[in-house]
C-alpha cells in the first residue's frame, strides 16, 4: 500500500509542478487543496505529501493556518539561482563529454529531440524537457553530488526558463544553441562544450534582467 501512496504521491508532484512552472496556479492566492484534489480525482494525503515536497523543492511556501502559496519569481533569484549554474554545470559538462558512453551520448540526443518536439507541440513540457536535456550532459560526469546540486538547480530554473521562452524567436534561439552544444559534446571538445554552456546560462540570465526589470 505504501508504495502505490508514494507513486500516487509522485504523479501528483509532477502534475502540481507542472501547474506552478506554466502559470497556472497564482501566486497570489492559497491554493486550495480541496478544489486540487477533486480536480486531480485524489484524496488530499497524498496531495499534501506532494505539496510539502514541492515546498521543500523551493516552488511553494507554506504560511500558518493559511496553507500552501506559490512561490513569487523574481530578479534576485533568478541571479543567485543563474550564477551557481554558471559557477558548476559548464565544467560538469565539459566532463561528461569525456566520459560519455556510447549509450550516455544516444540519450542526450535522444533527449533533445524530445525537447524540439515538445517546442513544437506541447509547449508546456519545454521547461521539463529542457531539464532532461542540460541534466543528460551532466550526468556522465560521474560526480553524484554536482548532478545532484544541478539537477536542484535546474527545477528551480524551470520558472524562469519557461518565462526566458515567451518572447517570439526565442524558441528557435534556444534550439541553435542547444544544437551547437551538443555537436561539441558528442566530438568530446570538453573545451567548446564548457564555453557553449557557459554562453548558453550567461544569455537567458541576461534576457531575464531584461524581463524581470533588474
Amino acid at each position: 500500500m505504501s508504495i502505490v501512496v508514494r507513486t500516487l504521491s509522485e504523479q501528483i508532484f509532477s502534475i502540481v509542478r507542472e501547474q506552478i512552472v506554466t502559470g497556472q496556479l497564482p501566486v497570489d492566492q492559497a491554493i486550495r487543496q480541496d478544489a486540487l484534489a477533486n480536480e486531480l480525482g485524489v484524496s488530499k494525503i497524498p496531495l499534501r505529501e506532494a505539496l510539502a515536497r514541492l515546498e521543500q523543492e523551493g516552488l511553494l511556501v507554506s504560511q500558518a493556518n493559511r496553507g500552501f502559496f506559490v512561490r513569487q519569481m523574481s530578479a534576485e533569484e533568478a541571479e543567485e539561482i543563474f550564477a551557481l549554474r554558471l559557477a558548476i554545470e559548464p565544467e560538469a559538462v565539459a566532463t561528461a563529454a569525456l566520459a560519455a558512453t556510447e549509450q550516455q551520448q544516444k540519450i542526450a540526443s535522444d533527449t533533445l529531440a524530445a525537447l524540439d518536439q515538445a517546442a513544437t507541440a506541447q509547449l508546456d513540457e519545454v521547461a521539463a524537457r529542457n531539464r532532461d536535456f542540460h541534466m543528460a550532459l551532466v550526468r556522465p560526469s560521474g560526480k553524484l553530488l554536482t548532478t545532484q546540486l544541478i539537477e536542484r538547480l535546474q527545477v528551480l530554473s524551470e520558472r524562469y526558463v519557461y518565462k526566458h521562452l515567451e518572447p517570439a524567436g526565442r524558441e528557435d534561439r534556444a534550439h541553435l544553441e542547444h544544437d551547437i552544444l551538443i555537436t561539441a559534446w558528442l566530438a568530446r571538445d570538453a573545451k567548446r562544450a564548457k564555453a557553449l554552456a557557459s554562453a548558453h546560462i550567461s544569455g537567458t540570465l541576461a534576457d531575464l534582467r531584461r524581463q524581470l526589470g533588474r
